[in-house]
């Protein structure tokens, strides 16, 4: 069962909190980083990277599921089980089956006979009224009231629980019941939560109608109605039913009853022949609720590429370790499809029942079907080139006693993390334990992790012992990775190496593509470039998204313009998007451009129910020149999530720029009286200050704005730009050093300090910061001698 994720914080900062309540999302939506980045830069820059012109390949079409007769739609799944005999039993009592349920004294699991739970900020009682199940807690505005439980969400090890609330919405309680200890505990222990936070039950990161019922249910609609601002949610059943992996079977009951199916497939009618799939067709399937990914309608398109219907997310630093590993909650998919077992043709369904949710076999077995001593698979469609011929369950092997924790494949090449307080979760990227280069880079790893007692040099001397030191694709990538992110002597080099690779999985090279801006050059558009064609649709949207972060929209069209027909509507909309600032000199794209820039239209539109979608939409209209629109799906932003910063901060922006700068300064000192600590807000206020020539106060918003966040170098670098301005060198000098030291990769802060270097007449210090910019980027134009006057 996919199990519930938490929200991603919207700040951009690294966050140490621990994650709860529904990360499937990659919460920063399609089009929202690049948008708010651009109005949360705030100085402008002029890109003075070199234009290229690359041909564009034609892609080959993709190939299309068989049409149906007449649009399939959702039956009532018992007609299945009248069939599919075995598949309803392995189903029935399964986590899928049970993944959400209506509150009931059978399905409710937890204690509700009046019993209370203390938490950190408040109390929450549990208690029954006849036949119905309430929760006494504080709501969103901080009283305390009833709330009638109305949906029991998973069986094990946790249950939540859903409670109803207006408009339609579905919340999720973030006080839990542990079904392993028999108690209740909160999901955010240790992290102060109240009603202020964006944590609370009653917030939108907890609305359970967007955030997971999705997956928990068959054929579902979230029908949210923007004018009402409320949910007519529906769906086919409750759980995890056939129909949700399968697609609407109507088509199917029709073959069914024909008088002669003989000339067809069992699985005559669907959209997609799971039979006959291959293992990246079934693995998108379940990648549309076992992964981290944004929605980009309110329809799962079954029978589509998983990219017409979500935006997976890269392995960034908040999701993923530097070898690939789980850090959030990030679900199975994004590691999964790192692995080699995933290119070797391996799929979720050659371990895991996919009815019963249970392992094919016991222990060890599921993995010996492939690592045995024969050295052959048994598992057809897997190719089992390359296996060794080895007792892999022997303490030969694993050098750990035989039931004894070692001795399990998982312990070693699984390791597990634990979410939502009890929720163990094992990564899938199957890598090989390697505690020499994890105590290099400082990284988790399994043998480090299990023997946290012994000193880390005693446990890499002990695995020298045991096993050689072979090189492989996941200890390059994680050793190249961390090389390009701490902006080592080399990185750059290191980086096009690894985007050069054949063999780099494709998530693994959208993650690195996403590094290219931080290394300009013309190698690094090339490499850009060059991705646009790459087969497949994740790398060739992060192509797009770099290629834009590297040339102004004037010089984009003749890269990006026939993307604008790509066969993936992901690709589509980033194109689209990415050639907004460019609207006037389309020629004959402009047909192209039209119909996917009303697609990306669409997408926002159908996630209305979003901030972040609202504020996407204002951006969009604001480009376009529909300007009328653009204040009203900016306050429409705030008004469906009044703590998404980055719209109230756009607002404040917009009616600065129309006029009405009284009214901005009155909506920004309010909302500082109310978040005085947010280093946003404080940024936002100092960015005013200046523009409204107050310097001494601007100056004092930017350094409480760099005191709460220290960690932000954007905010470092302004502060120590107006540090310069008022006279503060040895200030400005100091700050640029500090933060160059924590963020070594930032190339802003970087060229700030040679500049401030080559003023100041440092020239010996100057030439070393410059130097160093070559060891890392040889290729960096500003190392051009004309920029180095």
């Amino acid at each position: 069962m996919p199990k519930n994720a938490t929200k991603k914080p919207i700040s951009g900062k690294s966050s140490v909190r621990s994650k709860g309540l529904f990360n499937h999302l990659y919460f920063s939506f399609i089009g929202l980083l690049l948008l708010v980045a651009g109005v949360l830069l705030y100085i402008a820059q002029t890109s003075q990277e070199p234009v290229i012109k690359l041909p564009v390949v034609a892609e080959k079409p993709v190939e299309k599921p068989t049409t149906q007769a007449a649009p399939a739609f959702f039956v009532d799944e018992q007609q299945c089980i009248g069939c599919h005999h075995e598949q309803g039993k392995d189903w029935q009592g399964s986590h899928h089956q049970l993944a959400m349920q209506t509150a009931t004294g059978q399905s409710v699991l937890g204690n509700f006979n009046n019993t209370t739970f203390k938490g950190e900020k408040d109390t929450t009682r549990f208690f029954r009224k006849d036949d119905d199940f309430w929760v006494n807690t504080v709501d969103g505005d901080g009283k305390t009231k009833d709330f009638k439980v109305a949906y029991a969400f998973g069986v094990a090890p946790l249950q939540q629980y859903l409670l109803e609330t207006d408009g339609g919405r579905l919340q999720a309680l973030g006080v839990a019941w542990n079904t392993e200890r028999n108690r209740w505990f909160h999901i955010y222990p240790g992290q102060g939560v109240d009603f202020e936070d964006s944590l609370h039950w009653s917030k939108p990161g907890q609305n359970a109608n967007f955030m997971c019922v999705e997956c928990h249910t068959t054929g579902f609609k979230r029908n949210f109605d923007a004018d009402k601002n409320s949910f007519n949610s529906q769906w086919n059943s409750l759980g995890v039913g056939c129909q949700a992996c399968h697609g609407p079977a109507s088509n199917h009951l029709l073959w069914r009853n024909k008088d002669d199916t003989s000339t067809a497939p069992i699985n005559a009618g669907f959209e997609i022949n799971l039979s006959k799939a291959d293992n990246a067709t079934q693995v998108d399937i379940c990648a549309r609720c076992h992964a981290r990914r944004a929605p980009l309608s309110d329809d799962q398109k079954h029978g589509k590429p998983l990219m017409d219907a979500y935006l997976p997310s890269a392995l960034t630093r908040e999701l993923y370790e530097l070898d690939g590993k789980i850090k959030g909650e990030v679900f199975e998919h994004g590691s999964f499809v790192q692995s080699k077992m995933f290119a070797k043709g391996v799929r979720c369904s050659n371990c895991h029942n996919p009815h019963s949710n249970e392992l094919k076999a016991q222990g060890n077995s599921v993995c010996l079907q492939c690592h045995n001593p024969g050295g052959k698979t048994t598992v057809p469609g897997v190719d089992g080139a390359g296996l060794q011929a080895k007792n892999y369950d022997s303490p030969e092997h694993h050098h750990h006693q035989p039931g004894q924790p070692g001795s399990q494949c998982i312990d070693c090449h699984m390791p597990g993390k634990l979410f939502m307080g009890n929720d163990l979760r094992h990564d899938h990227s199957f890598t090989l334990p390697g505690p020499t280069l994890a105590n290099s880079i400082g990284i988790p790893d399994a043998c480090l992790g299990c023997h946290i007692k012994l000193p880390a040099k005693q446990v890499v001397e002990q695995y020298k012992t045991w096993y050689a030191q072979p090189q492989n694709a996941t200890q390059d990538y994680a050793r190249s990775l961390w090389q390009v992110r701490s902006a080592q002597p080399g990185a750059a080099a290191t980086l096009f190496e690894q985007l050069e690779s054949t063999q780099l999985a494709s998530i693994r090279r959208a993650t690195l593509l996403a590094e290219l801006p931080n290394y300009p050059s013309q190698r690094a558009l090339e490499s850009s470039s060059k991705a646009l064609r790459d087969p497949e649709p994740q790398v060739r949207e992060a192509a797009v998204n770099v290629v834009a972060a590297q040339l102004p929209p004037s010089q984009r069209l003749d890269l990006l313009g026939a993307l604008l027909q790509d066969p993936i509507l992901a690709v589509r909309i980033a194109t689209a998007r990415a050639l907004l600032g460019n609207m006037q000199q389309l020629g004959h794209f402009q047909s192209s451009f039209d119909k996917a820039i009303a697609e990306y239209e669409t997408v926002q539109l159908s996630l209305q129910e979003r901030a972040e979608a609202n504020l996407n939409l204002a951006m969009l209209y604001q480009a376009n020149g529909h300007t009328v629109q653009v204040e009203h799906y900016l306050r429409t932003a705030i008004d469906r999530d009044p703590d998404f910063l980055p719209a109230f901060i756009t607002l404040v922006q917009w009616l600065d720029a129309n006029q009405r700068m009284p009214e901005a300064s009155t909506l920004l000192s309010e909302k500082l009286k109310k978040k005085p600590r947010s280093a946003m807000l404080q940024f936002t206020q100092g960015l005013a200050l200046v523009r409204r020539n107050q310097p001494v106060a601007a100056l004092k918003a930017l350094r409480e704005a760099n005191r709460l966040e220290p960690e932000n170098a954007r905010y470092a670098y302004v502060l120590a730009i107006s540090l310069q301005d008022r006279g503060d060198q040895k200030g400005s000098r100091q700050l640029l050093e500090s933060t160059l030291k924590r963020h070594p990769e930032n190339r802003e802060v970087r060229m700030a300090l040679v500049a401030q270097l080559r003023d100041e007449g440092e020239m010996q210090q100057m030439k070393a910061r410059i130097e160093e910019l070559k060891a890392i980027n040889p290729g960096d134009p500003a190392l051009q001698p004309s920029n180095l006057r």
